[in-house]
């Protein structure tokens, strides 16, 4: 007998979603701070509250571009996800569908783009609020020439007072909003380091600290890398 119409049209749909979960990177993000985060992850992910030693598990589809992940703190959430936080507040929702406010530490990524390969980073050009890396998963680095960024360094105590911020530290294009340190306007593509963005290269080598930061900072995985993200690694 042959299949019925809907019987082909199920499989074809499973089919289509075991491709696509295939194709997925999973992302696994820990938090090893001795305190409690509210990750969050766009335009994958939405967000959830990590306690201690607790860690979460997305799945990122292939070909996504402007990905991030960042830790919140200080976060009030009700029992509908609405709430607010100190750091990293994503317009006072637990799920997020939009960028968090500076000041945070994000890992940002690119995946599947130019010759096959997945494009990451931890930026600090939104600040600093988390300790983090951001690295190929264990057993899924082999095509990750540089593996992955760390910023492991507590940044907030050290941080310059005019740059200070409730629960971080934030950047210099933040505070001024200068083309000098925003790599905007008159200086759009003649904008070079900083004594503030040097402050935070200092203390975070792998990390952007400065729009057009990327020689040191830009990382590359082949497609089909899966990843964690570590707050307080």
């Amino acid at each position: 007998m042959a299949p019925s119409l809907a019987t082909s049209s199920t499989l074809a749909l499973f089919l289509l979603v075991a491709v696509s979960i295939a194709d997925a990177a999973t992302f696994t993000i820990t938090n090893r701070c001795q305190y409690t985060v509210w990750p969050a992850a766009v335009p994958s992910g939405g967000g959830t509250k990590l306690d201690p030693g607790q860690t979460w598990t997305i799945n990122v589809p292939a070909g996504t571009t402007g990905g991030r992940v960042w830790a919140r703190t200080g976060c009030g959430f009700d029992g509908s996800g609405n709430g607010q936080c100190q750091t990293g507040d994503c317009g006072g929702k637990l799920r997020c569908t939009a960028y968090g406010a500076a000041p945070n530490t994000l890992a940002e990524f690119a995946l599947n783009q130019w010759n096959n390969l997945d494009f990451f980073d931890i930026s600090l050009i939104d600040g600093f609020n988390v300790p983090m890396a951001f690295l190929p998963a264990a057993g899924s680095g082999a095509g990750c020439p540089k593996g992955g960024p760390r910023c492991a360094t507590a940044i907030t105590p050290q941080c310059p007072s005019e740059l200070r911020a409730p629960g971080g530290c934030n950047n210099a294009c933040t505070v001024f909003r200068q083309d000098r340190y925003c790599c905007t306007g008159s200086a759009a593509n003649s904008c070079g380091p900083t004594n503030y963005s040097e402050f935070f290269k200092r203390l975070c080598p792998d990390a952007y600290s400065y729009p057009k930061d990327d020689a040191s900072s830009t990382y590359t995985c082949t497609a089909g890398t899966n990843y964690q993200v570590v707050f307080c690694p």
